[in-house]
């Protein structure tokens, strides 16, 4: 258990900052979902737009430290992809 006001101070502001990424994460597997559910429709339109919207999203996990760069423009990458087959 904590036993100093510092290390009391850092276990709230750890888990505040939990929380925030928490719904980071939660926000950008929503939009990555909405790419997917429209490849697995077929429609292609949808799908690019979706990835539109999801590419920022990730780009902003990246800057906002949640996700590593490598594993977004793989992800990115991956996705991109897959709509150009359609």
């Amino acid at each position: 258990m904590a036993n100093t006001p510092q290390a009391r101070k850092r276990i709230r502001r750890n888990n505040r900052r939990a929380d925030i990424n928490t719904a980071r994460m939660s926000r950008i597997r929503s939009f990555i979902k909405k790419v997917e559910t429209a490849i697995e429709e077929g429609d292609k339109d949808a799908a690019a737009n979706a990835l539109r919207a999801a590419q920022p999203e990730m780009q902003r996990g990246v800057a906002r430290g949640v996700l590593h760069k490598n594993t977004v423009a793989r992800k990115i990458s991956r996705l991109s992809k897959r709509v150009s087959a359609l």
